[in-house]
């Protein structure tokens, strides 16, 4: 029991302060690797509440496809911070208001703990398994019996999004040279060489 108690303050603390440090960042890079690390440890914490299901998508999903493109995409692309920070004052108040927003739902959590401590026996207590049945078989079991067709329907949704984002990406631009194998090769000698005389002294 101790041991568990020293394992979630360690990954608490470290994912409190990896959070600070995204925001605190000044480079983009480094923002990118402390939200990594806050995933890493809040997925330690998804391990310690017997949730492994969630750490593993956490870990797979977020660190390994989600936060890498966040890190390419930043290195990649010539981004003006200068300019985006010349922003913060214009989107400051909807920024406080989510702030408060979010912190007002955080007292409410709070509150309904201190309120009925009977919940907060209900939030600590692990997951139950049933027949030695682990929970990423019982998610399995759940989602693919009673919600298989809210499933099906989500990843359709997802499929139609990602077809549109490509589409988007694909429009034709004018003024820029794109390869036709067509044209290529229906092309005659007359249209793909030129002869050139040059005179003795008038060559490159």
């Amino acid at each position: 029991m101790v041991l568990q108690a020293l394992a979630f303050y360690v990954f608490a603390a470290v994912a409190v302060a990896s959070g600070i440090m995204v925001v605190t960042a000044r480079n983009p890079v480094h923002s990118v690797l402390f939200l990594i690390l806050a995933f890493f440890n809040a997925a330690g914490l998804f391990v310690l509440m017997g949730a492994e299901f969630l750490a593993m998508i956490l870990v797979i999903v977020y660190v390994g496809a989600v936060a890498v493109l966040f890190l390419f995409v930043v290195m990649m692309l010539d981004i003006d911070f200068v300019e985006l920070r010349q922003g913060f004052v214009k989107y400051l108040p909807i920024g406080g208001l989510i702030g408060v927003v979010l912190l007002v739902e955080l007292l409410l959590v709070v509150a309904g703990i201190v309120v009925l401590p009977e919940s907060k026996a209900a939030i600590a207590e692990p997951i139950a398994r049933q027949g030695g049945i682990t929970n990423t078989e019982m998610l399995g079991r759940l989602i693919y019996t009673k919600y298989i067709y809210l499933f099906q329907a989500a990843g359709l949704i997802l499929f139609v999004s990602m077809v549109g984002a490509i589409v988007l990406t694909l429009r034709h631009r004018e003024g820029v040279k794109r390869q036709s194998i067509s044209k290529q090769l229906r092309r005659t000698r007359a249209e793909s060489m030129q002869v050139v005389k040059v005179k003795p002294g008038e060559g490159v």
